[in-house]
């Protein structure tokens, strides 16, 4: 089993309101899509490999 860390963010309510529509939209949890949207960005920087798939 892969091991995840927990990370607690405060965000203002308009800005959770659109993302629970859009990870909806995109069929993930609220959670699965922040994760996405943060590896995106830090592949896109170069902070993480880009993945191959």
């Amino acid at each position: 089993m892969v091991k995840t860390a927990a990370l607690g963010i405060r965000i203002a309510p308009e800005i959770k309101d659109a993302l629970e529509v859009a990870a909806k939209a995109d069929r993930r949890s609220v959670a699965a899509y922040v994760e996405k949207l943060i590896a995106d960005d830090l592949e896109a920087k170069g902070y993480l490999p880009k993945k191959t798939a």
